[in-house]
């Protein structure tokens, strides 16, 4: 509470009040003063050491200096005191002052990118005082801070909605400072170098993406999960989050996949994952060995090396919370085992010690099955008494479910759209380009070559004078021909343009239309369906199997029809009666092409 009356910004706004009824936000000192620059080095030190980060915010809120603080930096100051407090395991206690700082930095921002300091819309006085940032940054830098900022915002907006269960708000915010990252840093999902020298960038990046991966994980989402899993590890390889940071990810898309019943793959990361440790006294050592004890029995190698492991993980568990952790996973091997003795033996002490409602409801599934099993209906009843009473709505959490896919995959059509946008731009620019620079040749050579005849003609000037008015005339009906052929090259030009608008569209129809088409030919049942099927994806995707068998020279042809198959999202079960296929063999050849091209989706290089 110290914290946050210390920072707390002159003339607050109430919660929920947006930018539309802001008034035009004040500029920050841009760095002068005692306050500012206290702030700026506190942000430094929390990227690296927030515990120390925390100490020194709070000295500096007891200050004078904090008294100080003008709109600007009493907004960062709040953003800087929910980062603090997350990074060093704390609930968000300046909720309301968070909220009214993403809404001022929204503001600040604007809804296109761009700084609106130095602006006609901004006010560029402060109590007086004229406004200095232009003497201190440059325009870009400016709108780069800022930026990151109301990203930052947006991040930790999202944190404090997840710690309150609400999910589909914190998966907004999340999407939310992607997009704005995305926006006024084009480059950074292509790996630009500019975007990636922003300082932090690319471990925010990797932060929000962990945490969205989380989320999606959560709420057993397991292919959103790892989209964002993978998309974190690439912006971890970049700049770590932590010494374990990339290990993690390991571990979490290990999870999924082992949630997805594809135990390799699930392996190759649970080992990825330990490779990736430099020692195993740290609790993702202790995670990646559970896991890959839990594995190892679900792939039918038995219940006492896989218990064997989980209770070495325990025996190391500095503490009982961690150590309750790894029995839920005991007494299930031993539940699943019928194993039932020693399952009540690790599940009652989860269930009477466990404060995690969630492992606790696990622990009494199981217990209440064991005691029906053996007519205890007292004990029986206790736990189905507890299970209905801490149960989640099956429509509730299906309701929810939906709603954060449709997020997330609206969120992956705004980007899809942004590159198909930038990858047009760009090929037009070319296609100009290359049309300026032959119609200049081509006006450059007329040039020489009239001013060559005009030498010419000027040297026979004395004794062909007849000679040179009849090459004057040729000079000008050659400028005539130049002009007409000039025209001719815009009317082409413009035709040319047309027919690629034309072609663009008709490309986006066919593949806005394959979704229908293909299930139409699916459920049709007529003849050669799988070439038809083929056909109209190579309709709506050309050359892209070229590009495929380019990318991938050792998949089979039957391999790329499964991988296209794959894309246009029909089930094992469909696939195996289009190819003619058992459904076992359709999920090794599944097997298969994930351990081909584990390092980069298929279905991203398809839809190039």
């Amino acid at each position: 509470m110290v914290v946050m009356v210390g920072c707390t910004p002159p003339g607050p706004l109430s919660e929920g009040e947006g930018p539309a009824h802001m008034t035009s936000p004040q500029p920050s000192p841009g760095g002068e003063g005692v306050a500012s620059r206290a702030l700026e080095n506190i942000d430094s030190l929390m990227w690296w050491r927030a515990d120390s980060a925390l100490a020194v915010m709070m000295e500096f809120a007891g200050s004078e200096a904090a008294d100080s603080l003008d709109v600007f930096n009493g907004h960062y100051c709040q953003l800087l005191i929910a980062e603090l407090l997350f990074k060093n395991d704390y609930a968000q206690t300046n909720r309301t002052e968070l909220l009214q700082a993403v809404a001022y930095f929204d503001l600040l921002v604007g809804t296109q990118g761009t700084d609106i300091r130095g602006t006609d819309t901004f006010d560029v006085s402060l109590q007086g005082r004229p406004c200095r940032d232009a003497r201190h940054a440059s325009a870009k830098n400016a709108t780069q801070t800022n930026v990151f900022l109301d990203a930052r915002a947006h991040y930790m907006n999202g944190v404090g909605f997840y710690e309150r269960d609400s999910v589909v708000a914190a998966c907004s915010e999340y999407l939310k400072a992607l997009e704005i990252v995305e926006t006024q840093f084009p480059g950074i999902e292509t790996q630009d170098v500019a975007a990636l020298q922003v300082e932090h960038l690319p471990r925010f990046m990797a932060l929000t993406y962990g945490r969205l991966g989380d989320l999606f994980s959560g709420q057993f989402m397991q292919e959103p999960a790892i989209v964002c899993y993978k998309k974190s590890f690439v912006f971890s390889k970049i700049e770590p989050t932590s010494a374990n940071g990339i290990a993690n990810l390991m571990s979490h898309l290990g999870k999924q996949y082992d949630m997805l019943k594809q135990f390799d793959s699930a392996e190759y990361y649970y080992n990825e994952g330990l490779r990736q440790l430099v020692d195993t006294n740290n609790l993702t050592f202790r995670n990646l060995v559970s896991a890959k004890a839990l594995l190892n029995y679900n792939k039918g190698n038995g219940v006492e090396p896989a218990v064997s492991d989980l209770k070495r993980m325990a025996a190391k568990a500095p503490d009982e919370d961690e150590r309750l952790t790894r029995f839920v996973v005991v007494g299930d091997i031993y539940y699943d085992a019928s194993q039932f003795d020693s399952a009540l033996v690790y599940l009652t002490r989860v269930f009477e010690n466990k404060d995690d409602v969630v492992l606790k409801r696990d622990a009494a599934r199981c217990l209440r099955n064991i005691y029906q099993s053996r007519g205890d209906t007292l004990k029986a009843t206790q736990y189905a008494m507890f299970q209905a009473k801490n149960a989640v709505s099956e429509g509730e959490s299906n309701a929810q479910v939906s709603q954060l896919n449709e997020m997330f995959q609206q969120h992956l059509q705004w980007k899809q759209e942004k590159v198909e946008a930038e990858r047009r731009q760009t090929e037009q620019l070319a296609a100009r380009q290359r049309i300026v620079r032959g119609v200049v040749t081509a006006v450059v050579v007329l040039l020489v070559l009239g001013l060559g005849l005009w030498w010419w003609m000027a040297k026979r000037r004395k004794e062909h004078e007849a000679e040179t008015q009849t090459l004057n005339e040729e000079k000008q009906q050659l400028q005539t021909q130049v002009d007409d052929a000039l025209q001719q090259l815009q009317t082409v030009d413009d035709a040319l343009q047309q027919l690629q608008t034309q072609a663009d569209d008709a490309l986006q129809q066919a593949r806005a239309m394959l979704p229908q088409r293909v299930a139409d030919l699916y459920r049709a049942k007529v003849p050669n369906r799988l070439e038809r099927i083929l056909a109209e994806f190579e309709a709506a995707y050309p050359k892209a199997l070229e590009r495929l068998a380019a990318a991938y020279p050792e998949l089979s042809e039957t391999e790329r029809q499964i991988a296209v198959l794959n894309f246009l999202r029909f089930r094992a079960k469909e696939e195996a009666e289009l190819m003619g296929f058992a459904e076992n063999t359709i999920l090794k050849y599944r097997s298969n092409l994930h351990k081909k091209a584990a390092s980069d989706p298929i279905s991203a290089l398809i839809a190039e």
